[in-house]
């Protein structure tokens, strides 16, 4: 009796630890959701490396033409090269970054880097912002003290924002996936995943570029939570527009507004698409981009007409919206982060699943603003805002920006949000 006593109660521990291994594999095995600060750290050997890589840049011969028709010009990349090379500090962004606070956390087995900044005010909106290509984070830094401290920069309290910006997948910060699926959807409900994890019940949303396609994704999925959208590059063209576009021949009766975006589109179509198709099609060929930083700026310099216009008059001595040292920061994140080839695969993720072009009207059915820049891909025009957007709450025609809205025009941009989301609140 003794011995089937010890023989049940062996068994019982037993099983209690079987129990146990269970419960504590269950424990390990849970995602780690945690929020974890983080610090950018960037060692002086990295940064010698990258000025004598510049410095050891080996030059094609000069263009054979007197503008842009074949590319970035020698003589742009040569004023940043040297300026890059001899006059540029990165330690002045990275101290500028850690003083701002900065987190990672795993979503979806990826961890996402992002910028949190809570409003003093009470009753303060969040909002998302989402950068794209070839932007990140350092692109809205200039907007984060007007929108989360808008008594300090000509507002009100009610005015105020808390912010949040992200890196996207295999960009800046956050991590490079080592898996496929990291498309705008997937990125949109990650976006909405972590504002829920920062324990937001209502909060807005904001893109451009690939931000767009995430924030109006966001709003296709219309989680409970996502009060509405803000763009400042609006998915808007008509079927009819693209149409004519395929065709080559430009639509009669078109308004002003209308035939300004038809010409911008069919010139971005036309000439402003190499980078987009190469990595859309094939972004893991781009292995000079990862080995040289000269041709990774110049590939980045080559997104749009209107911004490489700005950009060369910068390089020339011309004040303008943006600073040598913030084109700088901008591609030096690229270059430290490892990120040229990574952040192309998006391109090639969202090829795989696009339906239809990248402008086309969504559908997209919860209140929308539109802000359109002058000097955009293309400014859409409020007829067609209007009808892309049933719910659109907000149109504004500026007059000056582009691509970079934030970046460049950091005032207009908050004002822009501070009205575009007023009705929201």
């Amino acid at each position: 009796m003794k011995k089937a006593k010890q023989i049940i109660a062996s068994t019982m521990l037993s099983g209690a630890m079987a129990l146990q291994g269970t419960v504590a594999h269950a424990q390990a095995a849970k995602p780690d959701e945690s929020i974890r600060p983080f610090k950018v750290q960037v060692s002086d050997a990295e940064l010698a490396n990258l000025k004598k890589r510049i410095l050891a840049t080996k030059w094609p011969k000069k263009e054979l033409v007197g503008d842009a028709t074949q590319g970035v010009q020698q003589g742009t990349m040569e004023k940043l090269a040297d300026y890059w090379a001899k006059h540029y500090d990165w330690r002045k962004v990275e101290k500028r970054l850690n003083a701002l606070p900065q987190f990672v956390t795993n979503i979806d087995g990826l961890d996402i880097n992002f910028i949190h900044v809570r409003s003093k005010h009470k009753n303060a909106l969040p909002v998302i912002i989402t950068h794209g290509w070839p932007g990140s984070i350092i692109e809205q830094m200039k907007v984060i003290g007007p929108l989360t401290d808008p008594t300090a920069h000509g507002g009100t309290a009610e005015d105020a924002f808390d912010v949040v910006i992200p890196s996207l997948p295999g960009h800046g910060f956050s991590a490079q996936p080592a898996v496929l699926g990291w498309n705008p959807e997937k990125i949109a409900n990650a976006w909405i995943t972590l504002m829920r994890r920062l324990g937001y019940k209502q909060f807005v949303a904001q893109g451009g570029d690939w931000g767009n396609a995430v924030s109006e994704t966001m709003a296709l999925i219309a989680p409970p939570e996502l009060l509405g959208i803000h763009t400042n590059m609006a998915a808007t063209v008509p079927a009819s527009i693209s149409a004519a576009l395929a065709a080559g021949k430009e639509p009669d009766g078109l308004s002003a507004d209308e035939k300004k975006a038809y010409q911008q589109l069919d010139f971005f179509n036309k000439k402003g698409l190499g980078y987009a198709q190469e990595m859309g099609l094939r972004p893991q060929t781009l292995y000079g981009l990862e080995d040289s930083p000269i041709g990774l700026a110049a590939w980045m310099l080559d997104h749009d007409a209107k911004s490489y216009e700005l950009i060369t008059r910068v390089f020339d001595g011309v004040e303008e919206g943006l600073s040598r040292e913030d084109i700088l920061e901008n591609i030096t994140l690229y270059w430290l982060t490892n990120t040229a080839v990574s952040s192309a695969r998006l391109y090639w993720e969202a090829f795989q699943v696009a339906k239809g072009g990248f402008f086309d009207p969504r559908q997209v059915q919860i209140p929308v603003a539109v802000s359109a820049f002058p000097d955009e891909i293309y400014t859409a025009p409020e007829n067609w805002a209007k009808a892309a957007y049933p719910k659109l709450i907000y149109y504004n025609k500026l007059n000056k920006g582009g691509h970079f809205a934030a970046w460049e025009q950091p005032a207009a941009f908050t004002n822009e949000l501070r009205a575009a989301f007023r009705s929201l609140r």
